[in-house]
């Protein structure tokens, strides 16, 4: 088998070109504000924070980070055999990432029907309001990389596919940073108060 060369060249490089960068970064300048605020009025509220932190299911959260990054494990695979020319092993393991978000975003919606249920509320508290808009962000991420890894693992698989290292890279890079907002997130909002 031939391996797939990457042109460095390419306006698409790195994985899916500066666009896809400079959105990476924005979303993580963007997710670490909104937790330097979260910390900040936790820092003047500390005993709701801390309240509110302890009724959030740490276990949850834990599962949830294992999902994710064993996720992106298998989107790691991926890339690296979708470079060696194997495509239906890469789809696989493309399929594998996939189910890693759908678990994901499963016992989250446990966790929010919960919280629901329990009439814990975007208006319940600032950390709670914190909480619904962070991780409600974070869900609709997760939402948008299964579509993109479904459509890329599609176009890839039919064929005559015209998809491109550079192409599979970048949903790579999309699904990763889904991961590292995650591992953000865990930390600050199961743990730190």
């Amino acid at each position: 088998m031939e391996t797939l060369k990457i042109n460095y060249k390419n306006i698409y490089y790195p994985p899916g070109g500066i666009l896809m960068w400079i959105i990476i970064f924005l979303e993580l300048i963007t997710f670490g504000m909104a937790l330097i605020a979260f910390v900040y009025y936790g820092s003047e509220n500390t005993a709701v924070f801390h309240q509110s932190r302890m009724q959030l299911n740490t276990t949850f959260g834990a599962v949830n980070t294992v999902f994710l990054l064993t996720s992106g494990f298998f989107m790691a695979n991926a890339v690296y055999l979708f470079k060696e020319n194997e495509v239906k092993k890469s789809s696989v393991f493309f399929k594998l990432a996939m189910l890693g978000g759908f678990f994901f975003l499963a016992l989250k919606s446990v966790e929010y029907y919960h919280k629901i249920e329990s009439g814990i509320s975007l208006d319940t508290n600032m950390f709670y309001t914190f909480y619904w808009l962070l991780t409600g962000f974070h869900v609709i991420h997760v939402i948008m990389g299964l579509v993109i890894l479904g459509w890329t693992n599609y176009g890839m698989t039919k064929k005559d596919s015209d998809t491109a290292v550079e192409d599979v890279e970048a949903c790579a890079a999309f699904w990763h940073m889904c991961d590292l907002i995650w591992l953000l997130l865990f930390p600050t909002l199961y743990l730190f108060f």
